[in-house]
């Protein structure tokens, strides 16, 4: 097991990387802490929490709304928490987005844990403090940005994942490896079979690396006025996608990112085999590359999106595998490109 920690604006946060659930008592009182949990962690890991206060909700990024918000708040006030209790979301990324969230607006804020048991939520959803609920068509549409005390990464939890949601995980270190690092796109390409095979040494690099590559852009720039905005690659259309076509997370931004690459050949050079090699390794990791989607229905979503200021949306886009750059792309340029694709 190895400790990380990190000092960020207005707190600091620690990740127990190769830890066990088991040992969760280790870095929370359970007598001060409730757990929020979805019912598949229940099912399979509840037995590894004896002892502990729980909140059980619904699995599904179609409950991160504001009924289930409300649920978690009601069995706080029913359980008599107050502001020195830690709230620890135990789950995949609607579990930390909803517990984040809930302990940022409950008494003005409590402390707050995770312990991701997806790849995705391990890679990405856990790691620099956004959090926040969908409202409507629009993900994410209510939210803080609100870091952690701590992250217990538990590499044995993910091995159970069915294998839909284990290639789903690997949408978003795809991401970091386009935006951050050519030498992990390549590692990406070199251990495919291992990764697919759930090698736990392969699977241990992969979240550490990508642990160190986020917390280092949350780190220069938490309130995303900056490079913080690479990290939505594949994310304006994917998110719009994800909510109209009620796909995966992971699914829906490979797709995303598909389409920000043949949009970055128009407007950053992008070379067309760059492309082509991103929509290999995609494959690879038997994630879609396509999809037939109202065309309309998705720029009604993502003209709406966070990036979005007056008449432009900050696109990220690639320049190269590795290096990516944000423009403020017109919106009725957008609308031409995404008719275009």
């Amino acid at each position: 097991m190895r400790t990380l920690s990190y000092q960020f604006q207005h707190s600091s946060t620690k990740y127990y990387l190769g830890e066990s659930l088991s040992q969760l008592g280790n870095y929370a009182d359970p007598s001060r802490a409730v757990l929020v949990l979805d019912e598949n962690v229940e099912k399979h890991h509840g037995h590894k929490l004896p002892g502990w206060r729980k909140l059980v909700i619904p699995d599904g990024e179609e409950n991160k709304n504001q009924e289930i918000l409300e649920q978690i708040i009601n069995g706080l006030i029913e359980l008599e928490a107050d502001r020195k209790t830690m709230l620890i979301g135990i789950g995949g990324g609607v579990i930390s987005d909803l517990t984040g969230y809930a302990a940022s607006i409950y008494m003005r804020g409590m402390p707050v844990g995770f312990v991701p048991s997806t790849l995705l939520a391990q890679v990405d959803a856990s790691i620099g403090g956004k959090n926040g609920i969908n409202h409507g068509k629009h993900k994410n549409m209510l939210g803080t940005i609100r870091q952690p005390e701590f992250i217990l990464f538990d590499y044995s939890l993910p091995l159970t994942m069915p294998a839909e949601e284990w290639h789903n995980g690997f949408a978003e270190i795809i991401k970091y490896a386009c935006i951050l690092e050519d030498s992990l796109f390549t590692y990406l390409e070199e251990n495919r079979d291992k990764a697919m095979q759930r090698d736990v040494s392969v699977l241990e690099y992969l979240v550490e690396r990508s642990v160190e590559l986020k917390t280092k852009v949350v780190l220069e720039d938490e309130f995303e006025n900056g490079s913080r905005r690479w990290l939505n690659f594949g994310h304006t259309l994917g998110h719009a996608v994800e909510k109209l076509e009620k796909i995966a997370h992971g699914k829906a931004v490979a797709i995303g990112m598909v389409a920000a690459a043949k949009i970055s050949e128009k407007l950053s050079g992008l070379p067309v085999e760059q492309t082509n090699r991103l929509i290999r390794l995609i494959n690879d990791y038997q994630l879609p590359v396509t999809l037939a989607f109202n065309k309309e229905e998705v720029f009604n979503i993502f003209k709406l999106d966070k990036k979005r200021e007056k008449d432009v949306i900050h696109f990220v886009l690639l320049e190269k595998i590795g290096t990516a750059l944000t423009k403020a792309v017109p919106i009725t340029e957008l609308k031409q490109l995404l008719e275009e694709l």
